[in-house]
Protein backbone atom coordinates (compact mmCIF):
# COMPACT_ATOMS: atom_id res chain seq x y z
CA UNK A 1 0.00 0.00 0.00
CA UNK A 2 1.49 3.43 -1.38
CA UNK A 3 2.43 5.99 1.79
CA UNK A 4 -0.26 8.66 1.78
CA UNK A 5 1.21 12.43 1.92
CA UNK A 6 -0.29 15.69 2.49
CA UNK A 7 -2.20 15.72 5.92
CA UNK A 8 -5.69 16.91 5.37
CA UNK A 9 -5.08 17.48 2.02
CA UNK A 10 -9.03 16.53 1.30
CA UNK A 11 -10.41 18.66 4.61
CA UNK A 12 -11.63 21.63 2.60
CA UNK A 13 -12.33 23.97 5.65
CA UNK A 14 -13.07 26.50 3.69
CA UNK A 15 -16.38 25.38 2.78
CA UNK A 16 -18.38 27.12 5.14
CA UNK A 17 -21.01 25.22 6.51
CA UNK A 18 -23.87 28.44 6.31
CA UNK A 19 -23.18 28.38 2.51
CA UNK A 20 -22.78 24.57 1.90
CA UNK A 21 -26.61 23.71 2.84
CA UNK A 22 -28.30 23.10 0.08
CA UNK A 23 -31.43 25.98 -0.17
CA UNK A 24 -28.65 28.51 1.21
CA UNK A 25 -26.50 28.03 -1.34
CA UNK A 26 -29.22 28.70 -4.04
CA UNK A 27 -29.93 31.23 -2.49
CA UNK A 28 -26.78 32.94 -2.43
CA UNK A 29 -26.32 32.12 -6.13
CA UNK A 30 -29.27 34.00 -6.98
CA UNK A 31 -28.46 36.81 -5.13
CA UNK A 32 -25.49 36.96 -6.46
CA UNK A 33 -26.67 36.98 -10.00
CA UNK A 34 -29.03 39.52 -8.93
CA UNK A 35 -26.50 42.43 -7.36
CA UNK A 36 -28.90 44.65 -7.13
CA UNK A 37 -31.35 42.09 -4.93
CA UNK A 38 -34.57 40.13 -5.42
CA UNK A 39 -38.15 40.10 -4.62
CA UNK A 40 -38.75 37.74 -1.60
CA UNK A 41 -41.54 36.30 -3.72
CA UNK A 42 -39.01 36.29 -6.91
CA UNK A 43 -36.57 34.64 -4.42
CA UNK A 44 -38.77 32.14 -3.49
CA UNK A 45 -39.71 31.33 -7.01
CA UNK A 46 -36.02 30.88 -8.14
CA UNK A 47 -35.23 28.67 -5.34
CA UNK A 48 -38.63 26.60 -5.44
CA UNK A 49 -38.76 26.82 -1.51
CA UNK A 50 -42.10 27.45 0.60
CA UNK A 51 -42.52 31.04 2.53
CA UNK A 52 -41.19 28.96 5.88
CA UNK A 53 -38.56 27.52 4.38
CA UNK A 54 -37.12 31.12 2.63
CA UNK A 55 -37.39 32.96 5.89
CA UNK A 56 -35.50 30.34 7.86
CA UNK A 57 -32.91 30.16 5.56
CA UNK A 58 -32.77 34.08 5.11
CA UNK A 59 -32.87 34.38 8.72
CA UNK A 60 -29.61 32.25 9.08
CA UNK A 61 -27.53 34.20 6.11
CA UNK A 62 -28.85 37.90 7.89
CA UNK A 63 -27.55 36.37 11.42
CA UNK A 64 -24.03 35.71 9.69
CA UNK A 65 -23.67 39.08 8.03
CA UNK A 66 -24.74 37.41 4.71
CA UNK A 67 -27.63 38.97 3.37
CA UNK A 68 -29.49 42.19 4.00
CA UNK A 69 -33.51 41.90 4.29
CA UNK A 70 -34.76 45.18 4.12
CA UNK A 71 -38.65 45.59 4.87
CA UNK A 72 -40.93 48.33 3.28
CA UNK A 73 -44.15 49.22 1.63
CA UNK A 74 -45.11 49.63 -2.48
CA UNK A 75 -48.30 51.51 -2.02
CA UNK A 76 -50.38 49.68 0.64
CA UNK A 77 -48.41 46.36 0.18
CA UNK A 78 -45.52 44.86 2.17
CA UNK A 79 -42.45 44.16 0.46
CA UNK A 80 -39.26 42.10 1.36
CA UNK A 81 -36.00 42.92 -0.68
CA UNK A 82 -32.79 40.43 -0.25
CA UNK A 83 -30.12 41.49 -1.41
CA UNK A 84 -26.35 39.89 -0.43
CA UNK A 85 -23.78 42.31 1.90
CA UNK A 86 -20.34 42.88 1.10
CA UNK A 87 -18.78 40.08 3.40
CA UNK A 88 -21.88 37.77 1.91
CA UNK A 89 -20.41 38.21 -1.45
CA UNK A 90 -16.66 38.09 0.03
CA UNK A 91 -17.34 34.81 1.72
CA UNK A 92 -19.48 32.86 -1.15
CA UNK A 93 -16.67 34.10 -3.25
CA UNK A 94 -14.05 32.57 -0.69
CA UNK A 95 -16.84 29.11 -0.51
CA UNK A 96 -16.78 28.85 -4.19
CA UNK A 97 -12.73 29.23 -4.89
CA UNK A 98 -12.61 25.60 -1.96
CA UNK A 99 -15.34 23.88 -4.54
CA UNK A 100 -13.48 24.68 -7.08
CA UNK A 101 -10.47 23.10 -5.89
CA UNK A 102 -12.60 19.60 -4.66
CA UNK A 103 -13.88 19.65 -8.61
CA UNK A 104 -10.02 20.05 -9.57
CA UNK A 105 -8.98 17.04 -6.64
CA UNK A 106 -11.58 15.24 -8.38
CA UNK A 107 -11.02 15.68 -11.75
CA UNK A 108 -7.25 14.73 -10.55
CA UNK A 109 -8.57 11.56 -8.41
CA UNK A 110 -10.23 10.24 -11.56
CA UNK A 111 -7.85 11.37 -14.19
CA UNK A 112 -10.44 13.72 -15.87
CA UNK A 113 -8.28 16.80 -16.10
CA UNK A 114 -11.24 18.39 -18.25
CA UNK A 115 -13.89 18.08 -15.83
CA UNK A 116 -14.83 21.38 -16.06
CA UNK A 117 -15.26 21.37 -19.88
CA UNK A 118 -16.75 18.26 -19.54
CA UNK A 119 -19.73 20.14 -17.80
CA UNK A 120 -19.74 22.16 -20.59
CA UNK A 121 -20.80 18.93 -22.72
CA UNK A 122 -22.20 16.23 -20.27
CA UNK A 123 -21.97 13.06 -20.95
CA UNK A 124 -24.46 11.06 -22.63
CA UNK A 125 -26.79 8.59 -20.15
Amino acid sequence: MPKISGDARFSYDGLDRVIHEKARLGVLTSLMAHPKGLAFADLKQLCGLTDGNLSRHLHVLQEAGLVAILKGYEGNRPHTTCRLTAEGRGRFLDYLSVLEQVVRDAAEATGEEDIMANEQHPRPA
